[in-house]
């Protein structure tokens, strides 16, 4: 009776061990299958960034002049980011459609016609996107490669963070977003940029409980007298700088301010920054954080 029980517990565990074993090397084919079945279309350069970081597959990228990661690099374009073609997507047969909160307006009814529903990323801050890059790790199964990203954004903000407590005093900062057509909107606290420059010190002269951009007023710019202005060339740098250039030099409000006689005005292009937070996050504040407190690391062009 002993032998026969002891062959019978022998057997047991033999069960639980390929059990397991079994278990394991299905749940490992499953996610393989699920990643492989993803069909990821990318319709803004900032998701196409968060992609190429987590090592996600993508079948469609936007149309950009932006350098396209070598990996996606014959992978079909489905066109502007606020405006891209749905028949293209349709054809991609995706499994997810991604684009960012700013340009939720610009996807109407022709995607509900093909029954394409858009997944709107939050990237409008840096927190926002630790989230989301964290939230995507977890979803395809890239936790350690969102937590690296992460883990390195949070570094510099630490870093950008112990520059500014060692002043007192925070330079008032006016951040412009230029706009083809010699306009340009004025970046809230809410931005992106605004955000970067909360995180690095600054103190925006120009601060909103919901809104992004509010309209230009050139006496609450004199009034601000900022210190340091940060100019956003989002779309058309090669028009759009000359138009700030022309801008600045015509009209003498611009010449009152402290932040144009003492030299401190600069141009934020792509990839280093957008209208809306990215990969290059960790960069960009280090940028910021220079121009705002130039003594601690020198000057960055």
């Amino acid at each position: 009776m002993k032998g026969s029980r002891k062959i019978a517990l022998i057997v047991l565990s033999l069960v639980l061990v390929i059990g397991v074993a079994a278990g394991f090397f299905m749940s490992r084919v499953g996610t393989a299958n699920h990643q492989k079945k993803a069909r990821i279309v990318a319709t803004t350069f900032a998701v196409v960034q968060i992609a190429d970081k987590l090592d996600l597959p993508l079948v469609g990228v936007p149309t950009t002049q932006n350098k396209i990661p070598a990996r996606y690099a014959h992978v079909a374009r489905v066109g502007n980011p606020m405006n891209p073609s749905v028949e293209k997507i349709a054809s991609l047969k995706p499994t997810v459609v991604y684009s960012v909160t700013t340009l939720q307006d610009q996807f109407g009814k022709a995607f509900k016609e093909r029954h394409i529903t858009p997944h709107f990323l939050n990237l409008t801050s840096v927190s926002k996107l630790k989230q989301t890059v964290t939230e995507m790790g977890k979803q395809y199964h890239r936790t350690h490669k969102a937590k690296q990203a992460v883990d390195e954004i949070n570094h510099t903000e630490q870093q950008v963070q112990m520059v500014a407590k060692r002043h007192p005093e925070k330079p008032r900062v006016l951040v412009l977003m230029g706009l083809p057509g010699a306009s340009y909107m004025i970046a809230t606290n809410q931005s992106y940029v605004g955000d970067l420059v909360s995180i690095a010190g600054g103190h925006n002269v120009f601060s909103s409980k919901t809104q992004e951009f509010v309209s230009p007023n050139d006496e609450a710019i004199k009034k601000a007298q900022p210190q340091v202005i940060l100019r956003l060339a989002h779309a058309l740098p090669n028009i759009v700088i000359p138009q700030f250039d022309s801008a600045f030099k015509s009209d003498p409000m611009w010449r009152t301010l402290p932040a144009v006689k003492n030299h401190r005005v600069y141009d934020l292009e792509e990839p280093n920054f957008d209208a809306t937070a990215n990969m290059r996050a960790s960069r960009a504040l280090m940028i910021v954080s220079n121009w705002l407190y130039p003594k601690e690391g020198g000057q960055t062009k």
